[in-house]
């Protein structure tokens, strides 16, 4: 028999297999280039997730070590805690400054260098801000357990300690703003023979927390602003946005030195110190609280002379109604906690006046200098 013929493919079928062939190595050419394509982003991603983390916590090493200032000591409170100090100028009274809420003792540098040409004026920088080592958490000093964290009560705590080691003359002068008026009126209160005078600049009044709206404000938009300067500074992204000149520094100025603005880069690209601040913005209800209640118990020594300091507004970036509010209950937290304090206006300032209008802050510290001088002088 016959085999019969196969049948072969026509013209067309040959031409179609062929493209087909040909179309094949040109599709896993195509699958090959695309993956190698998000192999090399997905490298480069990781080296952008990766290497700027790096290199800032490289670099913050040695600023850490670099840019503490030269006058500063580090001082060992007990409890396995060490503190900031820098002291200036010499002379009784002393002056000591707490700084606003989750800020350094650099944004006294204006009026600390000068109220000390009258006398010694001391800065601060409270647990884990600036160059105050943050406690770890196997670390207790038995206080947090108290007061709780990155509150008022732990930090008058702190500071008490801190005043002491030092050997710091008493009775002082204590200046506080805003969280650091909290903690000097509840030093005040506790520690009444150290404090000849309290000074409270931008006081937050002790129920506004009360306040819905400012609620919504302080939780609402306060601290994620400051939450998303921590993320940036733990990414690395605060050292990038700073050296393309896309972020700046609070203290600026021609006056200001080169040392104190490197200073304040540094803490910009520090986590441990943004942490701090985030925790200190957090609690600052808590730390309300707590001066509310320590002052019913224990009312202030009618030795301790008392002034309260504020501007036009308490801050200007805050809507119309909620600087409104503020002041509302700054006057009545005034009128009913320190009837007979002594009131003062700072023309066209708000709560940056310590290095907005440093020179009106610093002019009513020298003047109170002076009448404590000629108060002791005269006894």
């Amino acid at each position: 028999m016959r085999r019969r013929p196969e049948p072969q493919p026509s013209s067309n079928e040959a031409t179609d297999a062929d493209t087909k062939e040909q179309e094949r190595p040109a599709e896993n050419k195509s699958r090959v280039s695309y993956s190698s394509l998000l192999l090399n982003t997905g490298k480069c991603l990781l080296l952008l997730i990766i290497i700027p983390p790096f290199l800032n916590y490289a670099s913050l090493q040695g600023e850490g070590r670099m840019l503490m200032p030269k006058d500063g000591e580090i001082v060992d409170v007990g409890l396995g805690q060490k503190m900031h100090l820098l002291c200036k100028g010499q002379g009784k009274p002393v002056v000591i400054l707490d700084a606003p809420t989750g800020m350094s003792s650099d944004i006294w540098f204006h009026v600390q260098d000068k109220v000390s040409t009258l006398t010694k004026v001391c800065t601060y920088d409270r647990m884990g801000l600036g160059f105050s080592k943050r406690q770890m958490q196997n670390e207790s000093t038995g206080t947090e357990k108290v007061w709780g964290m990155s509150t008022t009560g732990r930090m008058v705590d702190d500071l008490h300690r801190l005043l002491q080691t030092a050997g710091i003359a008493m009775p002082f002068i204590f200046v506080g703003s805003e969280l650091g008026a909290l903690n000097g009126r509840f030093y005040s209160h506790i520690h009444d023979v150290q404090v000849s005078d309290l000074v409270l600049i931008d006081p937050i009044p002790e129920d506004i927390f009360e306040e819905d709206t400012w609620n919504k404000y302080w939780y609402g938009k306060a601290l994620p602003s400051l939450q998303a300067l921590q993320f940036s500074a733990a990414t690395g992204l605060s050292r990038m946005l700073i050296i393309l000149g896309a972020m700046e520094t609070i203290i600026t100025g021609e006056d200001v030195s080169e040392e104190v603005m490197q200073r304040q880069k540094y803490l910009l690209c520090n986590p441990a110190h943004q942490s701090s601040a985030v925790d200190e913005h957090y609690f600052l209800n808590k730390s309300a609280s707590q001066v509310r209640d320590i002052t019913k118990f224990k009312p202030l020594s009618s030795r301790t002379s008392v002034s309260v300091l504020t501007g036009d507004v308490f801050d200007e970036q805050m809507p119309t109604d909620l600087n409104q509010m503020v002041s509302r209950l700054q006057k009545r937290f005034v009128k009913e906690s320190y009837p007979s304090a002594n009131h003062v206006h700072i023309k066209e300032a708000d709560r940056r006046m310590i290095y907005k209008k440093p020179s009106a802050i610093s002019a009513y510290l020298r003047m109170l200098v002076s009448q404590r001088r000629s108060t002791e002088q005269s006894q």
